[in-house]
């Protein structure tokens, strides 16, 4: 398979490995529990700062997990002034790059080799955080498109593409473009595994218009599908027999074709009245009739219009809504990224976004939780980045771009005040001719519809879009907009869980060891350090299969004492503490008892790491 080369590619090919892990610090002041619990970080989550370590952080507890992943990183238009400013330990690398943060516009010549550096080892943390039946959805323009594409197909494989999504974004053009004028971005889609074979979308109005009950069937709404084999009667030989017409028993067999179902399937279609002859029962050929109630999840297109899922100028028009100005540039719309969560069917989905913005796809996993009921999560990352002064956000008393990222969330969740047009699409469906000519069957859907839901709306508009006939109730709207419901818990990232940064100052405290310690036995995050005492025997913490201790106090001599040691006597006390019959880690300086001993207590030694006894030996 083809790879991508770019300059840097080999400085930053293993850099994911090397990011160092971080703490996910629990921010309760700017946190939004549930009522009556705490903020927790197994709630959805607004981590604030640098994507890269945040998705390192996550790992622990998430690797394999995460169900769906929709990000909108920069495109790399030249205007965008972000940075690259990754701590690639190369002295090449360091050379290159100058300084630590600096703009990448259109002067830089080497703007897309650094894009390139920048989304590399992010798309491999995100593609160990994945499911195996997991997707992640990239959205980009041309800028980036066609070397993004090369860079995914690397990165999962190309037999895991599954679609470039056209998203057409926009509904007029501008007569100031000098060449072109670009109406759509692109999606890219891709899969971690084949272990999702099958993508499917919920139905929609629009698919369910075209069902209907002219014979008033119990069985509800239905569609027709041809009866007809496209195949030829010599060579569908056991496709072809004669049907008997109910209307006047007359048989009719294709001429030149051969059915589509074999005889037993057919009869069985007889029994249960799925053939349609037409409404006065005498068609030629009978079509099958295909019920609402039966329809499956529908398979997706690769073109998704703003009618579908929103425009940009909608995503725009609801922060504005919402703040009361444009605090954000180029927000994606909540129904393109509902859109895209949607294609999960799990109602309980971890949903990840490490490019936040402002927030649009924690806002569209509330929204889809509030229609359908559904538990899904949201993992939100948002950069640590000052907000412009020339900004609206910034006159609004903003100062830090996760702070209108939280509140944007802050306001879906729990509602907002508005004054305007609330719109909410009513019905929509395709006109067709034979529609037409029973033009007052749907004036009298549309008079329905204003008797059903009149009283929710100040007005119901009926409009003719594109050939769809689309009903739309508005309400003008001067208080609270509801909340979509849920809760979040913010979390910024801690100082690096290494042990060289925990012996910059000589020995670590407890806390900061037991929480490396903790991590790297478990893979799992300490939140909290119990109290120690003597009767603890230095208890850290657990898991479904393990408990761990730590024997450690930050002082040379003790360390260098037999109290830091592992001995039967300590043994027996901690087998003894053990209710749960887990499996028991210690970590200590030495210790007196063989591996052998301790096996048949539950009981693994483990070596405190090597660094600290280099200190011990000065």
């Amino acid at each position: 398979m083809p790879s991508l080369e770019f300059k840097g590619k080999s400085f930053v090919y293993t850099h994911h490995l090397s990011v160092p892990f971080r703490e996910l610090v629990v921010d309760a002041k700017k946190s939004l529990p549930a009522k009556g619990q705490k903020p927790s970080l197994d709630d959805n989550l607004i981590i604030h700062g640098d994507n890269l370590h945040a998705l390192k952080a996550l790992l622990p507890v998430y690797a394999g997990k995460v169900d769906c992943i929709f990000i909108d990183p920069p495109y790399n238009t030249g205007e965008e002034g972000w940075c690259y400013n990754d701590n690639v330990r190369s002295p090449l690398m360091k050379e290159w790059l100058k300084k630590e943060a600096n703009p990448v516009d259109k002067e830089d010549l080497e703007r897309h080799d650094k894009w390139l550096c920048m989304m590399w080892p992010r798309l491999q943390l995100l593609k160990e955080l994945m499911a195996d039946d997991a997707m992640i959805f990239v959205a980009i323009d041309d800028n980036e498109m066609h070397r993004l594409r090369v860079l995914m197909d690397e990165t999962f494989g190309e037999d895991n593409f599954l679609a470039c999504i056209s998203w057409i974004k926009r509904y007029t053009r501008s007569n100031n473009a000098k060449k072109f004028y670009s109406q759509r971005d692109a999606i890219l889609c891709y899969r971690k595994t084949p272990l999702l074979s099958v993508v499917k979308e919920p139905r929609t109005e629009k698919a369910d218009a075209n069902y209907e009950n002219p014979d008033k069937d119990k069985r509800g709404p239905w569609m027709t599908s041809s009866y007809v084999n496209p195949a030829r009667k010599e060579d569908r030989q056991g496709l072809v027999y004669k049907i008997r017409r109910p209307k006047d028993g007359k048989l009719i067999e294709h001429p030149t074709h051969a059915w589509k179902y074999e005889p037993d399937e057919h009869a069985r279609h007889v029994a249960e009245d799925r053939l349609w002859w037409g409404q006065d029962g005498l068609a030629e050929y009978p079509r099958l009739k295909l019920f609402l109630d039966e329809a499956d999840r529908m398979v997706p297109v690769d073109v998704w219009s703003y009618r579908e899922v929103g425009s940009s100028d909608d995503g725009s028009a609801l922060l504005k809504e919402m703040f009361g100005a444009e605090v954000f540039e180029n927000p994606k719309p909540v129904g393109l990224v509902e859109k895209a969560i949607g294609l999960t069917n799990k109602k309980n989905a971890v949903v990840l976004d490490s490019f936040a913005g402002s927030g649009t796809t924690a806002h569209a996993v509330a929204k889809l939780n509030s229609r359908d009921g559904g538990s899904r999560r949201f993992i939100v990352v948002q950069l640590d980045e000052d907000v412009p002064t020339d900004k609206p956000a910034f006159k609004m008393g903003y100062r830090r771009v996760v702070d209108v990222t939280r509140d944007r969330i802050v306001k879906a969740l729990q509602g907002y005040e508005f004054k305007g047009t609330q719109r909410e699409e009513l019905h929509r469906e395709p006109i067709t001719w034979t529609k037409l000519k029973k033009a007052t069957d749907l004036i009298e859907k549309v008079e329905g519809i204003e008797m059903m839901a009149g009283k929710r709306f100040d007005r119901i508009k009926a409009t003719v879009d594109d050939g769809e006939l689309v009903v739309t109730g508005e309400k003008d709207v001067k208080q609270k907009t509801e909340g979509l419901g849920g809760s979040f818990t913010f979390a910024t990232l801690g100082p690096e869980m290494s042990i060289e940064a925990l012996l910059t100052d000589g020995l670590p405290a407890f806390d900061a060891l037991a929480k490396y310690v903790f991590y790297t036995a478990t893979g799992r995050t300490l939140a909290d350090v119990p109290k120690q005492s003597g009767k603890t025997f230095g208890y850290i913490g657990e898991t479904e299969s393990h408990r761990v201790h730590l024997l450690y106090q930050p002082d040379k001599a003790w360390l260098r004492s037999n109290d830091a040691a592992l001995t039967e006597q300590v043994v027996d006390a901690i087998v003894a503490t053990n209710k749960t019959g887990k499996k028991t880690l210690v970590f200590a300086a030495a210790k007196f008892m063989g591996q052998r001993d301790l096996t048949k207590r539950g009981v693994d030694f483990c070596q405190l790491p090597y660094a600290i006894h280099r200190i011990l030996g000065d």
